[in-house]
């Protein structure tokens, strides 16, 4: 008798009542009448809100994303194996949410919050929704402090800072994963959480940064969230907003936090896959037309709070990949606009073993040296302008029979600072180790050294000026202005280093 007398009183509502001991509770529901590739479309669910929860038998779950007059578009977040034509669906009246909070570092999971790293299961005390508002305008705060990465070519000549959204843009296997663990690396005792948000990448990709991560003792202040290739596509598409529900966390308890999104081409494409299987109108190059705003709306989040507002920051390393060296393609474009930078990896600088392959001449940050401190703007201040320079005159000396004196030497100081800023895969380091060569470079000590003990000398010298020089040293870290003198000094100490490479050489 109830059954029809809601049918009575509600029309085509589609209602069921349950009995329990307390009572009856009634739900929405639906049914299935076409399934595939990660979709649902459902008759029924009237009262169902966009981006709403529903969950299907066998508690597979999904996202309500097409509200229609007759039917409604669900995206999977589960297996759909055992689903089928006929399968009931209910309303859960709630949104889709990730759990967050301290218990989640060292720990790879899922959005979802499912363990993945074989450990004890997690002890959640919050959840909070994937998709959260930006901070309004008023709320932010200037970007003003580094974020150190560890490496020279970035600290020295593309700066980022504590709030940004820097984008890390080149060809497959150029080194953009590398650049971005290293940056993690780099925070393990700088009091930074730290979030890796794997997008798509094959299972031994994301194990082995998480193994890299744990030899580097790195992993305690890391959050790792994966959605393998393997994962249903609903799954991928909001990892990178849970992870960044997980990050706001801790930004909004005042806390310094950086992201790496790994990569936003695979979800952009996962983006398109689900958008052509809900019939959404295709655009250019098949993505729909809000491909733009699912990740603005993501980037946006990235910012640093006003001290009102515990003066957290949220930094942002989406990763990116061209066809081709194409950086004016579609993506790319889109989120070159979206960030306040990019820092792009050239293929024809890695297979020239010039690591990490950074293109200083394409790559920029918007902030620029109002994030460095001021020791290290007083030693990389010209550095990039002279780089650039030497690059375009390397290039027409080729052309040229005969140079002149001065031209000579200023390509040879110049590939000496090429040969300065190479670094090594996994060996970040810290601001006044960069500093000693940079400044030794920079005076020419290095300019009569054979380019084959260039980095010889510069372990040399570091390691030299860190044992003699040890306040110094902290000063540099600490972000201190050093005078002439104690510059002067740290000459002192590399132009001793470097004699008894010269003297070496001659005999």
């Amino acid at each position: 008798m109830l059954q029809k007398l809601l049918d009575e009183t509600m029309g085509t509502l589609h209602k069921v009542t349950e009995r329990s001991p307390s009572g009856l509770h009634m739900h929405e529901t639906g049914t299935v009448f076409q399934i595939g590739g990660g979709i649902a479309r459902v008759r029924g669910l009237p009262g169902v809100t966009s981006e709403e929860l529903v969950r299907f038998p066998g508690n597979v779950m999904g996202i309500a994303t097409n509200i229609l007059p007759n039917e409604v578009g669900i995206i999977l977040l589960g297996n759909n194996e055992r689903l089928a034509a006929g399968a009931e669906v209910r309303r859960t009246a709630r949104e889709v949410d990730t759990p967050v909070g301290e218990g989640l570092l060292g720990r790879v999971i899922d959005a979802t919050g499912r363990v993945l790293d074989n450990g004890k299961a997690l002890r959640v005390i919050q959840r909070w929704p994937v998709e959260r508002p930006a901070p309004a305008i008023i709320d932010r705060s200037p970007v003003s402090e580094p974020l150190e990465t560890g490496i020279k070519a970035i600290d020295a000549l593309i700066p980022i800072g504590r709030g940004q959204r820097e984008l890390i843009v080149g060809d497959r296997q150029t080194g953009k994963t590398s650049v971005a663990v290293d940056t993690i690396i780099n925070q393990r005792d700088k009091n930074v959480i730290c979030i890796y948000c794997a997008i798509g990448q094959r299972g031994s990709a994301v194990a082995r940064v998480v193994d890299t991560l744990r030899k580097n003792e790195a992993m305690e202040n890391t959050i790792v969230v994966v959605a393998s290739d393997a994962d249903p596509a609903g799954l991928r598409f909001i990892t990178p907003y849970a992870a960044t529900s997980m990050a706001e966390y801790f930004m909004e308890q005042g806390r310094e936090v950086l992201i790496v999104y790994d990569d936003l081409t695979r979800h952009a494409r996962t983006y398109r896959e689900l958008s052509l299987l809900l019939r959404r109108p295709p655009g250019r190059e098949a993505y729909p037309g809000d491909i733009f705003y699912i990740h603005s709306r993501l980037l946006e989040r990235a910012t640093h709070l006003r001290d009102e507002l515990g003066g957290g920051s949220l930094t942002a390393l989406p990763i990116i990949e061209t066809q081709a060296q194409d950086i004016s393609a579609y993506i790319p474009t889109n989120l070159i606009s979206i960030t306040d930078g990019q820092v792009y990896l050239s293929p024809t600088l890695f297979h020239k073993g010039m690591l990490p392959a950074i293109d200083v001449g394409k790559s920029v940050s918007r902030v620029g040296g109002k994030t460095q401190y001021p020791a290290f703007r007083s030693v990389a201040g010209d550095l990039r302008l002279s780089y650039s320079q030497f690059e375009e005159l390397e290039t027409f000396a080729r052309f040229a029979t005969r140079l002149d004196k001065d031209t000579r030497a200023t390509i040879e100081h110049g590939r000496r600072v090429r040969e300065i800023l190479k670094q090594g895969e996994h060996h970040p380091l810290r601001a006044s180790e960069q500093m000693v060569v940079l400044k030794a470079v920079n005076a020419g000590l290095f300019d009569r050294l054979p380019l084959e003990h260039v980095e010889e000398a510069e372990t040399a010298i570091q390691q030299r000026v860190i044992s003699e020089l040890p306040e110094l040293c902290e000063q540099m870290d600490a972000g201190e202005t050093l005078d002439k003198p104690q510059w002067q000094k740290v000459l002192d100490v590399a132009a001793d280093v470097l004699s008894g490479f010269r003297r070496e050489e001659q005999e």
